[in-house]
C-alpha cells in the first residue's frame, strides 16, 4: 500500500472518532480562553501555552501560577500530582506505541485522557495502520484544543454572560467515549469496565471527591496486575473475534469490489 494512501486512510478512520472531543474541546477550550482572557493575560501567552503543555488541568494551574509568585518547586509539585494518571496511560501504551517510529515521541507528549481512550480502545481494520490512527487522533485532539481555547481568548472581551459550569461539558464527553467503548466490547467482556467502575465508586467513597482520583488509579492498576492472566485471556479471545469479524467484513468488500470491476 502506497505511503500516503497509508496515511489518509488513517486520517479518514481517526477524524470521526475524534468529532466528540472536538465538541468537548470547543466548549471546554473557549472557557479556558475566557478564563485566560479575564486573568490578564494576551492571545500570545495562551497560544504558547497550549502548544507545549497541551494538559488541561495543568494549564488552567498554570495561570495562578503566573499570575503569583515564582515558585517553581510548587508549580512543578502540582503539576506533577494533576498529570500523575499519565503514569499509567503511559505504561498501558507501551506495546501499542511500539514500531510507530518517530510518530511515537509526538504520541507521548501528546496523550491525554481524550486521546488515550480513542488510541486504546480502538479496533481498526486489517487495511488502517495503526501508527498513523494514533499520530492522527493525537493530532486532532490538540489542534481542537488549540482552537477552542483561542477563540475563546479572542472572544474573552465580548462574552458578558456566566460562563460557570461550562466545564461540564467534559463530563459528558468522557460519558459518550465510555459508552462507545462499552457497545464496542463483546458480549461477557466488561471486566475492565467494572474494575474502573466499581474502583472510581469505592475510592470516592473512602477519599472523598478532591482526592480520589490517584487512589482510584492505584487501584485499578493493582486489581489488574492481580488478575492480569485471566483478563489478557478474556482480553485476547475478544481481541480474536473482533479482528475475526473485521477480516470477513474486508475480504467480503474487497471481494465485492473485484466483482464489479470484472462485470464491468
Amino acid at each position: 500500500m502506497r505511503t500516503d494512501s497509508k496515511i489518509k486512510r488513517a486520517f479518514i478512520a481517526a477524524f470521526p472518532r475524534t468529532l466528540p472531543v472536538f465538541a468537548g474541546y470547543c466548549f471546554l477550550g473557549m472557557t479556558y480562553g475566557i478564563y485566560l482572557n479575564k486573568s490578564g493575560l494576551p492571545l500570545w501567552i495562551s497560544l504558547i501555552m497550549n502548544l507545549t503543555i497541551f494538559s488541561g488541568s495543568a494549564e488552567i494551574i498554570a495561570v495562578g501560577l503566573i499570575s503569583g509568585t515564582f515558585d517553581p518547586v510548587n508549580a512543578f509539585t502540582i503539576a506533577f500530582i494533576t498529570g500523575a494518571r499519565y503514569l499509567f496511560y503511559g505504561i498501558t501504551m507501551l506495546d501499542r506505541f511500539k514500531g510507530t517510529g518517530w510518530k511515537k515521541f509526538y504520541m507521548i507528549y501528546g496523550m491525554v485522557d481524550e486521546s488515550f481512550s480513542i488510541n486504546y480502545q480502538a479496533t481498526l481494520s486489517p487495511d488502517i495502520d495503526k501508527g498513523w490512527f494514533m499520530f492522527w487522533v493525537t493530532l486532532l485532539d490538540h489542534i481542537y484544543w488549540v482552537f477552542g481555547s483561542v477563540c475563546g481568548s479572542l472572544l474573552g472581551s465580548l462574552i458578558k454572560f456566566n460562563t460557570e459550569g461550562l466545564d461540564f461539558v467534559m463530563t459528558a464527553m468522557f460519558v459518550v467515549i465510555f459508552m462507545n467503548q462499552l457497545m464496542s466490547e463483546r458480549k461477557g467482556h466488561y471486566q475492565s469496565e467494572i474494575i474502573g467502575i466499581v474502583s472510581g465508586i469505592v475510592c470516592l467513597v473512602v477519599f472523598g471527591s478532591s482526592n480520589y482520583v490517584i487512589p482510584t488509579m492505584l487501584t485499578i492498576l493493582a486489581v489488574l496486575t492481580v488478575f492480569r492472566k485471566p483478563l489478557e485471556k478474556s482480553a485476547d479471545i475478544a481481541s480474536a473475534e473482533k479482528e475475526a469479524e473485521l477480516a470477513a467484513k474486508y475480504s467480503s468488500a474487497e471481494g465485492s469490489s473485484e466483482k464489479g470491476v470484472d462485470e464491468k
